[in-house]
C-alpha cells in the first residue's frame, strides 16, 4: 500500500510560480515508484499533467512543457512540481498518483488557483 500526501497549492497571479509536493508512504513505497501529477478543473476530466518513471525518465503534457519541472528527493521518498510561468487555464485540483503494479494510489489533491 501507499499513502500519498501532497501539499504546497494556492493562490498566485499570472505568470507565477507554485511548488507541489507529494510526500510517499507505506509497505511499498520506495524512490523507484512510477509517479505522477494530475489534475482536474471543474467539470472536465482529470488530466496527466507529468510523469517519471522508475528509470527516473520523465514526461510531461503539452500544456505544461517547458514550465513545469518533476524532480524527486529519494532520501524524503517526496515528488515535487516546479510549476512557473502560471496560466489561468492551469486552475485546477492537483492530484499525486503512484503505481505499484496494476494498482493506482492516489493523494487527496490540493487546489491550485491562477488569477489573470
Amino acid at each position: 500500500q501507499v499513502h500519498l500526501v501532497e501539499s504546497g497549492g494556492g493562490l498566485v497571479e499570472a505568470g507565477g510560480s507554485l511548488r507541489l509536493s507529494c510526500a510517499a508512504s507505506g509497505r511499498y513505497a520506495s524512490n523507484n515508484l512510477m509517479m505522477a501529477w494530475y489534475r482536474q478543473a471543474p467539470g472536465k476530466q482529470r488530466d496527466l499533467v507529468a510523469r517519471v518513471y522508475g528509470t527516473g525518465s520523465t514526461m510531461y503534457a503539452d500544456s505544461v512543457r517547458g514550465r513545469f519541472t518533476l524532480s524527486r528527493d529519494r532520501a524524503k521518498n517526496t515528488l515535487y512540481l516546479q510549476m512557473n510561468s502560471l496560466k489561468p487555464e492551469d486552475t485546477a485540483v492537483y492530484y499525486c498518483n503512484a503505481a505499484v503494479g496494476s494498482a493506482l494510489y492516489w493523494g487527496q489533491g490540493t487546489q491550485v488557483t491562477v488569477s489573470s
